[in-house]
Protein backbone atom coordinates (compact mmCIF):
# COMPACT_ATOMS: atom_id res chain seq x y z
CA UNK A 1 0.00 0.00 0.00
CA UNK A 2 2.83 2.36 0.94
CA UNK A 3 4.57 1.73 -2.40
CA UNK A 4 1.33 2.37 -4.26
CA UNK A 5 0.82 5.56 -2.26
CA UNK A 6 4.32 6.79 -3.09
CA UNK A 7 3.82 5.98 -6.75
CA UNK A 8 0.51 7.84 -6.81
CA UNK A 9 2.06 10.81 -5.03
CA UNK A 10 4.97 10.80 -7.50
CA UNK A 11 2.58 10.72 -10.45
CA UNK A 12 0.55 13.58 -8.98
CA UNK A 13 3.74 15.63 -8.45
CA UNK A 14 4.87 15.02 -12.03
CA UNK A 15 1.43 15.93 -13.36
CA UNK A 16 1.50 19.13 -11.30
CA UNK A 17 4.88 20.08 -12.80
CA UNK A 18 3.55 19.37 -16.29
CA UNK A 19 0.53 21.58 -15.69
CA UNK A 20 2.73 24.37 -14.39
CA UNK A 21 5.10 24.06 -17.33
CA UNK A 22 2.32 23.79 -19.89
CA UNK A 23 1.30 27.45 -20.21
CA UNK A 24 4.90 28.63 -20.19
CA UNK A 25 5.80 26.13 -22.87
CA UNK A 26 2.81 27.21 -24.92
CA UNK A 27 3.80 30.88 -24.86
CA UNK A 28 5.48 32.28 -27.94
CA UNK A 29 9.08 33.16 -27.17
CA UNK A 30 9.93 36.85 -27.50
CA UNK A 31 11.80 37.59 -30.73
CA UNK A 32 15.48 38.41 -30.44
CA UNK A 33 16.96 41.71 -31.51
CA UNK A 34 18.67 39.98 -34.43
CA UNK A 35 15.35 38.43 -35.54
CA UNK A 36 13.86 41.92 -35.80
CA UNK A 37 16.91 43.47 -37.45
CA UNK A 38 16.91 40.68 -40.02
CA UNK A 39 13.31 41.51 -40.98
CA UNK A 40 13.85 45.27 -41.22
CA UNK A 41 17.33 45.85 -42.65
CA UNK A 42 16.70 45.15 -46.35
CA UNK A 43 15.17 48.51 -47.26
CA UNK A 44 15.21 49.31 -50.97
CA UNK A 45 12.76 52.09 -51.77
CA UNK A 46 10.41 54.33 -49.79
CA UNK A 47 6.68 53.86 -50.34
CA UNK A 48 4.73 56.76 -51.76
CA UNK A 49 2.54 57.51 -48.76
CA UNK A 50 0.90 60.65 -47.46
CA UNK A 51 0.47 59.61 -43.82
CA UNK A 52 -1.89 62.43 -42.69
CA UNK A 53 -4.08 61.77 -45.74
CA UNK A 54 -4.01 58.01 -45.08
CA UNK A 55 -5.15 58.52 -41.47
CA UNK A 56 -8.05 60.58 -42.72
CA UNK A 57 -8.96 57.97 -45.37
CA UNK A 58 -8.96 55.20 -42.75
CA UNK A 59 -11.41 57.11 -40.55
CA UNK A 60 -13.63 58.16 -43.43
CA UNK A 61 -13.85 54.65 -44.83
CA UNK A 62 -14.42 53.12 -41.39
CA UNK A 63 -17.30 55.54 -40.72
CA UNK A 64 -18.95 55.28 -44.12
CA UNK A 65 -21.60 52.64 -44.68
CA UNK A 66 -20.91 51.48 -48.21
CA UNK A 67 -24.07 50.15 -49.85
CA UNK A 68 -22.26 47.45 -51.79
CA UNK A 69 -19.45 46.78 -49.31
CA UNK A 70 -17.86 43.47 -50.42
CA UNK A 71 -17.20 42.51 -46.79
CA UNK A 72 -13.93 42.09 -44.90
CA UNK A 73 -12.65 39.24 -47.07
CA UNK A 74 -12.91 41.13 -50.36
CA UNK A 75 -12.60 44.70 -49.13
CA UNK A 76 -9.77 46.44 -51.05
CA UNK A 77 -6.59 47.23 -49.11
CA UNK A 78 -6.41 50.86 -48.12
CA UNK A 79 -2.60 51.07 -48.38
CA UNK A 80 -1.34 48.26 -50.64
CA UNK A 81 2.09 49.92 -51.00
CA UNK A 82 2.90 48.89 -47.42
CA UNK A 83 3.46 45.35 -48.68
CA UNK A 84 6.64 46.53 -50.41
CA UNK A 85 8.28 47.65 -47.17
CA UNK A 86 10.39 45.42 -44.89
CA UNK A 87 8.13 44.41 -42.01
CA UNK A 88 8.28 42.79 -38.60
CA UNK A 89 4.95 41.54 -37.23
CA UNK A 90 4.85 41.71 -33.42
CA UNK A 91 2.42 39.84 -31.20
CA UNK A 92 1.82 42.62 -28.66
CA UNK A 93 -0.84 41.88 -26.05
CA UNK A 94 -3.09 44.74 -24.94
CA UNK A 95 -5.83 44.85 -22.33
CA UNK A 96 -9.19 44.25 -24.01
CA UNK A 97 -10.46 47.26 -25.97
CA UNK A 98 -7.67 49.51 -24.64
CA UNK A 99 -4.19 50.67 -25.70
CA UNK A 100 -2.71 49.44 -22.39
CA UNK A 101 0.21 47.08 -23.09
CA UNK A 102 0.19 43.93 -20.98
CA UNK A 103 3.36 43.21 -18.96
CA UNK A 104 3.88 39.94 -20.88
CA UNK A 105 4.70 42.04 -23.98
CA UNK A 106 7.20 44.42 -22.38
CA UNK A 107 10.11 42.21 -23.41
CA UNK A 108 9.04 42.26 -27.06
CA UNK A 109 8.76 46.07 -27.04
CA UNK A 110 12.25 46.24 -25.50
CA UNK A 111 13.65 44.00 -28.22
CA UNK A 112 12.09 46.26 -30.85
CA UNK A 113 13.83 49.23 -29.23
CA UNK A 114 17.15 47.33 -29.24
CA UNK A 115 16.73 46.61 -32.94
CA UNK A 116 15.95 50.21 -33.87
CA UNK A 117 19.28 51.40 -32.42
CA UNK A 118 21.26 48.70 -34.22
CA UNK A 119 23.88 50.26 -36.49
CA UNK A 120 22.23 48.92 -39.67
CA UNK A 121 18.86 50.51 -38.81
CA UNK A 122 19.95 53.88 -37.40
CA UNK A 123 19.68 55.64 -40.81
CA UNK A 124 15.95 54.84 -41.15
CA UNK A 125 12.51 55.93 -40.01
CA UNK A 126 9.76 53.43 -39.22
CA UNK A 127 6.01 53.02 -39.36
CA UNK A 128 4.23 51.57 -36.34
CA UNK A 129 1.07 50.09 -37.85
CA UNK A 130 -1.86 49.08 -35.66
CA UNK A 131 -4.38 46.48 -36.84
CA UNK A 132 -7.50 44.95 -35.26
CA UNK A 133 -9.24 41.68 -36.04
CA UNK A 134 -12.88 41.82 -37.07
CA UNK A 135 -15.10 41.65 -33.98
CA UNK A 136 -18.37 42.94 -32.57
CA UNK A 137 -17.10 46.53 -32.47
CA UNK A 138 -17.83 49.00 -35.24
CA UNK A 139 -15.19 49.60 -37.89
CA UNK A 140 -14.88 53.18 -36.66
CA UNK A 141 -14.22 52.07 -33.07
CA UNK A 142 -11.61 49.58 -34.28
CA UNK A 143 -9.89 52.23 -36.42
CA UNK A 144 -9.63 54.51 -33.38
CA UNK A 145 -8.39 51.66 -31.16
CA UNK A 146 -5.71 50.61 -33.66
CA UNK A 147 -4.41 54.20 -33.83
CA UNK A 148 -4.32 54.47 -30.03
CA UNK A 149 -2.37 51.23 -29.80
CA UNK A 150 0.14 52.34 -32.41
CA UNK A 151 0.49 55.63 -30.50
CA UNK A 152 1.02 53.70 -27.25
CA UNK A 153 3.92 51.71 -28.71
CA UNK A 154 5.45 54.92 -30.09
CA UNK A 155 5.18 56.57 -26.68
CA UNK A 156 6.91 53.68 -24.89
CA UNK A 157 9.71 53.58 -27.47
CA UNK A 158 10.25 57.34 -27.12
CA UNK A 159 9.73 57.86 -23.40
CA UNK A 160 11.16 54.63 -21.99
CA UNK A 161 13.76 53.61 -24.57
CA UNK A 162 14.68 57.11 -25.84
CA UNK A 163 14.14 56.37 -29.53
CA UNK A 164 13.95 59.66 -31.43
CA UNK A 165 10.34 60.62 -32.13
CA UNK A 166 11.46 61.79 -35.60
CA UNK A 167 12.10 58.13 -36.52
CA UNK A 168 8.64 56.80 -35.59
CA UNK A 169 5.33 57.29 -37.41
CA UNK A 170 2.33 55.55 -35.78
CA UNK A 171 -0.76 54.82 -37.86
CA UNK A 172 -3.79 52.64 -37.18
CA UNK A 173 -5.47 50.81 -40.05
CA UNK A 174 -8.21 49.13 -38.01
CA UNK A 175 -10.10 46.65 -40.18
CA UNK A 176 -9.16 48.40 -43.42
CA UNK A 177 -6.09 46.24 -44.15
CA UNK A 178 -6.23 42.77 -42.63
CA UNK A 179 -3.00 40.81 -42.36
CA UNK A 180 -4.98 37.62 -43.06
CA UNK A 181 -7.81 38.65 -45.36
CA UNK A 182 -9.14 35.09 -45.62
CA UNK A 183 -9.74 34.96 -41.85
CA UNK A 184 -10.85 38.42 -40.65
CA UNK A 185 -11.52 37.22 -37.09
CA UNK A 186 -8.10 35.56 -36.72
CA UNK A 187 -5.86 36.82 -33.91
CA UNK A 188 -3.16 37.30 -36.56
CA UNK A 189 -5.05 40.41 -37.64
CA UNK A 190 -4.45 41.94 -34.22
CA UNK A 191 -0.69 41.94 -34.67
CA UNK A 192 1.21 45.20 -34.72
CA UNK A 193 3.69 45.87 -37.52
CA UNK A 194 7.00 47.72 -37.58
CA UNK A 195 7.91 48.70 -41.15
CA UNK A 196 11.08 50.32 -42.44
CA UNK A 197 9.67 53.47 -43.99
CA UNK A 198 12.34 55.81 -45.33
CA UNK A 199 15.87 57.06 -44.89
CA UNK A 200 16.42 59.87 -42.44
CA UNK A 201 17.27 63.09 -44.25
CA UNK A 202 20.92 63.92 -43.93
CA UNK A 203 21.51 66.87 -41.67
CA UNK A 204 23.56 69.63 -43.32
CA UNK A 205 27.08 69.82 -42.04
CA UNK A 206 28.05 73.12 -40.46
CA UNK A 207 30.20 75.24 -42.75
CA UNK A 208 33.88 75.16 -41.90
CA UNK A 209 34.95 78.67 -40.93
CA UNK A 210 37.60 80.18 -43.16
CA UNK A 211 41.01 80.38 -41.51
CA UNK A 212 41.73 83.78 -40.03
CA UNK A 213 44.03 85.96 -42.10
CA UNK A 214 47.49 86.24 -40.67
CA UNK A 215 48.49 89.65 -39.50
CA UNK A 216 51.61 90.99 -41.14
CA UNK A 217 54.64 90.75 -38.94
CA UNK A 218 55.68 94.01 -37.32
CA UNK A 219 58.90 95.51 -38.63
CA UNK A 220 61.59 95.93 -36.06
Amino acid sequence: MRANGLATAGLGFALGLALLAGPAGAQTAAPTRDDIVGKLNHFEEAAELDLPALKQQVMERAKTRIKNDPGPVNRPLIAPDLARLPAFNAQIQFDADTPIIQPSSYQTVGRIADALVHASLLPYTFLIVGHVESNSKTREANAILSQRRADAIRDVLVNTFKISTKRLHPIGLGEEQFLDRAKPTSAVNGQLQILTYAKLPEEPRPATPAPAAKKPAKKR
